[in-house]
């Protein structure tokens, strides 16, 4: 197929055209399960020590100062 410029291209070839550049661009870095992601990311996870102040609070002094 001819390469057609976007300004000649319907909308519906112009959306087929797209969707296969995101579907490259896109494509899956890993070959993981979901469940392995989500475990990992329970494994990863961290949690700021009590009396941290929460990001509102950080936003809101440096929007203050």
């Amino acid at each position: 197929m001819a390469v057609k410029r976007v300004a000649d291209m319907t909308l519906d070839e112009l959306n087929a055209l797209i969707d296969e550049r995101l579907r490259q661009i896109l494509k899956p870095q890993d070959n993981r399960s979901i469940e392995e992601v989500l475990d990992s990311i329970d494994r990863n996870m961290w949690t700021p020590p009590p009396g941290t102040k929460s990001s509102l609070e950080l936003l809101r002094e440096d929007r203050d100062a």
